[in-house]
This record gives structure tokens, sequence and C-alpha cells, in this order.
């Protein structure tokens, strides 16, 4: 049932000959997870909100999971398409009780109760390992948020718990996917990649907690207006870290964040599923290479 083993992963599993020629399987570098027996891994996956097709990518993230390692799981989607959505399921104080790791998918900018939004923390702060993708990062801001956040500041709490504040990204257009911590074991034994057109999110504060697996180099060339301005005008080059891990609140909770995954081609790419299957067995544990 799973293409990515969970005790172990070699990069030539099996060799065949058939015809007198050899067939190679190639799958994920090596991978030395941990199981309970035949206990699956249950995961909770919260999406919805503004600017992305989650239905689609909610349904990717389901099947491609659940093919590589022995795991249940469970969508809560919201259909509410704007920035202000929000989850009936975090209105309860356990709403994380049962999960082993909460996949953070939302897009809910303009969503400030911050009862609500320490209700979801509250989960993480007591153990609840998390997992944020894409636009979880631009979640949950308000007060002066293009700002660099003071440490301990009322807004500061869900930048906090992510490791990396962000604002905003620049245009869609191919990243370049570094690698730039090979030895930990969520890296280890991946290769750099380029992105279809995809969105940079960029850093305004990287937290102390926080250890940076893959950066992303973007290059945009320049648009109509500017070369109207300026024949001349160069292609502009942007960096910014595009992968990390956390340790949040007083049990050190392990969080993995990738800001990628805008467009369903991306989330549908082999190396990303792989790569957030590697983060989701890390942040709970199962991972020990």
């Amino acid at each position: 049932m799973h293409s990515l083993p969970v005790r172990f992963s070699v990069t030539l599993r099996s060799i065949v000959c058939c015809l007198g020629g050899i067939i190679a399987i190639s799958l994920l570098p090596p991978v030395n997870a941990a199981e309970d027996n035949d206990r699956k891994l249950q995961i909770l996956l919260v999406a919805g909100g503004c600017c992305h097709d989650y239905p689609e990518q909610t349904k990717l993230l389901k099947e491609g999971l659940e093919k590589r390692i022995k795991s249940e799981v469970t969508v809560v989607l919201s259909a509410d398409t704007s920035t202000k959505a929000t989850f009936k399921i975090y209105e309860s104080d356990d709403w994380a009780k049962g999960y082993d790791v909460v996949i953070h998918d939302e897009c809910s900018a303009n969503v400030t109760d911050k009862p609500y939004i320490d209700r979801i923390l509250n989960a993480h702060r007591n153990g609840t390992p998390a997992v944020n993708l894409h636009c979880a990062m631009h979640s949950y801001r308000y007060g002066n948020f293009r700002a660099p956040v003071a440490v301990d500041a009322d807004n500061a709490a869900w930048y906090e718990m992510l490791g990396v504040q962000s604002t905003g990204h620049g245009p869609k257009t191919p990243i370049d996917v570094i690698f730039d911590n090979k030895e930990h074991p969520i890296t280890k034994g991946l290769k750099n990649w380029k992105t279809i057109n995809e969105e940079l999110y960029n850093n305004v504060r990287i937290y102390s907690g926080a250890s940076v697996l893959v950066k992303g180099d973007q290059v945009t060339q320049p648009n109509k207006k500017e070369l109207k301005k300026n024949p001349d005008a160069k292609p502009r080059k942007a960096n910014a870290v595009i992968a990390w891990t956390n340790e949040y609140g007083p049990k050190k909770t392990r969080i993995f964040s990738t800001s990628l995954g805008h467009q369903n081609e991306t989330v549908a790419d082999e190396r990303y599923l792989d790569f957030v299957t590697r983060g989701i067995l890390w942040a709970t544990g199962k991972l020990n290479n």
C-alpha cells in the first residue's frame, strides 16, 4: 500500500531480470522510520480559505500521504474561499485529541480572533506536532504584521509557532529549491530541483528556535512597465528560506513548515509529497536517520 516504506527504503529496491534487461525501481533516499506495530499514523489535515484549490489539493495530499506511509488522513475542509475562513473543529479546546500530527493548510489571513487562535496554538504548546504548508504562513495575522513582530508581542504567537514570519510573495515564477542543510533527517539524500511557476514567500523574521532546511532562489524578469521606464532593466533575483523546522513551547513541540505549495501541480509533484512525508515523520518522531 505504501510507496515510501516506514521501516526502510533504498534507492535501488529491486532488480528484476526480464527479457535480458534489468529493471530498477527507484524510490526515495533511505529512510529509517519507526512504526508502532500495525497502528496507522493519525493525521488531521485542515484546509480552506482564500486563493487556492483546496478541494483538489487536499485530495492530492491525502492520497499521496496514505500511499507513502501507514496513515489515515482526516480532512477538514472549509467551503469558505475568503480570507476569513474559520473551522468548526477549532471551537473545541481538545480539537486535536486523537491525532498524531496536524497539517495546517488554511489561508485565513483576516481571522484575528485571539481566543480562537489561542485554542489552535494551545494544542501545539501541549505537544501536538504541526506541519504547516504554504498559506498557513500568512494566516492569523493582525496588528502591524508587515514589520518584524517583537518576541512575545500580542500578534507574535502564530509566528512563534511557525518559526518564521512572512508577509507576502513576489510574482509566480519558477523557484530553484536548494537543500541548505543536507544532513538533517528530513533532507538527507534529497536533491535540489526546480519548481514550476510558484510563489516565493519572503522572510521578515526567522526566530532563534528555527532551523533552516531549504532555501529558494527566484529570478523575475522585468515587466512591461519596468522596461518602458528603463529598457536596460535587469532581471531581479530573490532568495528566501522555504522550509524549516522549529521547536515550539515548553514541550519543544516539533514543527515542520514549507512555504511551497501554491499550484496543484506542485502539490502533486512526487518530490513535494516525498518532502512533506519526511517532514511528517520527523515531526512525529518516526524518522530516525
